[in-house]
């Protein structure tokens, strides 16, 4: 992803700015605060990784789901389907002619 051209630098520089960030000494919860100081760190990846999410999906080796809410988007129409349309004559309809 980093030496790929399409990705936007910006998105480069978060990704280089969060490894600043997990390697650095300076943090928002300090380190005395031992089982909570990974806190910080662990909240700034996960909204990296959110932030990121549409870029690195590009990159997955697994199997992807197809997305066919943007290729059917406003569309009423169902193939392969099988469908009866029954029309019942009733007296009332029959008397009002």
């Amino acid at each position: 992803m980093m030496k790929d051209k399409s990705v936007p630098l910006r998105k480069k520089l978060l990704i280089v700015l969060g490894i600043i960030y997990l390697v650095s000494p300076i943090d928002l919860i300090p380190a005395v605060l031992f089982p909570i100081a990974w806190m910080d760190d662990l909240v700034v990846w996960i909204w990296i990784l959110l932030h990121l999410k549409d870029e690195l999906d590009k990159y997955w080796v697994g199997e992807k789901a197809e997305d066919l809410s943007k290729k059917y988007k406003g569309k009423d129409i169902i193939d392969d389907a099988t469908y009866k349309v029954d029309v019942q004559d009733s007296k009332e309809s029959d008397d009002g002619k």
